[in-house]
């Protein structure tokens, strides 16, 4: 069974960071390239990043880029990914998951999300 758990959310104010992770199973890793995407309500999923299978190639949504930061271990099944410069409309349920753009949003989420809010 396929599972993604995010983590590392909460309640940050306007120009912090955030470490977002992902622990995966179920699956062989290390074969798909990993996306994270988020959601905020009323509006569709947004793709924000990803990375290959070995971790060498990544790319970044307009949104992130210059932002953000995804890698990912191998050895232990987990993606992370890293936002700086916080904004208010970051705001979102944060999601992991496999493969990339479009389908990754074109389909539900596997995982349950960790929810991201900026606030002061």
């Amino acid at each position: 069974e396929v599972q993604l758990v995010e983590s590392g959310g909460g309640l940050v104010q306007p120009g912090g960071s955030l470490r977002l992770s992902c622990e995966a199973s179920g699956f062989d890793f290390v074969t798909y390239s990993m996306s994270w995407i988020r959601q905020t309500p009323g509006k569709g999923l947004e793709w924000l990043a990803i990375i290959n299978g070995i971790g060498t190639v990544s790319d970044y949504a307009d949104s992130v880029k210059g932002r953000a930061t995804i890698s990912r271990d191998n050895a232990n099944n987990t993606l992370w990914l890293e936002l700086n410069s916080l904004k208010t409309s970051d705001t979102a349920m944060y999601y992991c998951a496999r493969g990339g753009p479009p389908t990754v949003i074109r389909n539900s989420p596997e995982g349950r999300g960790t929810q991201v809010t900026v606030s002061s």
